[in-house]
């Protein structure tokens, strides 16, 4: 009889390992949810393009000169997509040739001086040297390029809101984050301080700061909107702090020995990231409406600087004409839209940074 065939051995038990779901810091779902957020994706993106424009300046305008200020009065408050024929000729007064960093910073000096050979593009062979010109935004009531100046805005705007932003955050977080910690009688001073400065119309102040400094230039203009706006940031740090500096690892800190500085900007203040960030959105918003305001009342940026509330100012000044309706249009929905941008944004990061919000 044939012996049984041995018996195979039994296969091991494979077991299947999942590897372990990658660990996902508080930023990922805070960039999640802000990418889930189409207005404020949109309002970033807009922000964006408009920075872009702003970097780039004189470099991809159409009137590269300072201030996009190259007008002639023969074309003044023209349509937009109107066409002229220029016949260009030398100017014996014309300043030197700027180079590149030059041309960015303050424009290309003209050359050439323009002269108008005709309106009327059937007529562009009938002078010497003709250059056809199309003014796609129109012109204001100096014959200067609208849209030119209606992009080389964009750089004083943003400008005016980043250093607004800058100085108001410095000032807000210093005081209010010293404020917040101390308390006593350094937290009274500080805030009676806020209380005085929050009573001041932002209006005022800035008139007062423009007669200290004896001057309303453009970074006069800037400085005067960043102190208007510094209590905000003060007033939110200061309470955030309050709630903060009896938590666990502040006083596991102070059992340590660490400085009161590096607790209060190594420690603190970093969890205070969030409310600042979306109230630097809003306040960005604040300054470039403040700054189109000022400059409407003649109190900020001064001609021939091409402030959109100065442009609104001018077209305002031509109202009943034809030219009047669109000269104070453009300008005023490059504000709107800005600002809306920066309010759609400023919204989708609160929701972004608050942690009971559901992805969709």
């Amino acid at each position: 009889m044939a012996a049984a065939p041995a018996a195979l051995p039994a296969a091991p038990d494979t077991a299947v390992v999942v590897p372990p779901a990658p660990a996902r810091t508080p930023g990922y779902y805070v960039r999640q949810r802000l990418w889930a957020n189409r207005p404020a994706v949109a309002g970033l993106v807009f922000i964006g393009l408009c920075a872009l424009v702003a970097l780039l300046g004189y470099w991809i305008l159409p009137d590269p000169s300072p201030n996009a200020n190259n007008g002639l009065v023969q074309l003044q408050k023209q349509p937009p997509g109107f066409v002229a024929t220029i016949r260009q000729v030398p100017d014996p007064n014309a300043l030197p040739r700027a180079n590149m960093l030059q041309v960015w910073l303050h424009g290309q000096p003209p050359q050439l001086k323009d002269e108008v050979a005709s309106t009327n593009t059937s007529l562009i062979h009938s002078s010497t040297h003709p250059l056809t010109r199309r003014y796609w935004l129109g012109t204001d009531k100096a014959g200067r390029d609208e849209l030119s100046r209606l992009l080389l805005g964009t750089r004083i705007s943003l400008g005016i809101g980043l250093v607004a932003v800058l100085i108001s955050l410095v000032l807000g977080v210093v005081v209010g984050a010293l404020a917040g910690y101390f308390g006593g009688w350094i937290d009274s001073l500080l805030l009676g301080l806020m209380t005085v400065v929050w009573s001041i119309p932002g209006i005022m102040l800035v008139i007062a700061i423009s007669l200290a400094l004896d001057s309303k230039g453009v970074w006069v203009s800037f400085v005067a909107v960043g102190l208007t706006m510094w209590v905000d940031v003060a007033r939110v740090v200061r309470g955030q702090v309050l709630g903060l500096r009896s938590a666990t690892f502040i006083e596991a800190g102070r059992v340590l020995g660490l400085p009161t500085g590096r607790l209060i900007f190594a420690h603190l203040l970093p969890n205070l990231r969030g409310p600042l960030i979306v109230l630097a959105t809003s306040n960005f918003a604040a300054a470039i409406l403040l700054e189109a305001g000022l400059s409407f009342l003649g109190l900020g940026v001064q001609p021939p600087a091409p402030s959109w509330g100065l442009m609104v100012k001018e077209g305002y000044d031509l109202l009943g004409t034809q030219a009047g309706l669109w000269l104070t249009l453009l300008p005023g929905l490059a504000i709107s839209l800005l600002v809306l941008s920066f309010n759609v944004l400023g919204n989708g990061l609160r929701d972004a940074f608050d942690p009971k919000t559901q992805l969709t």
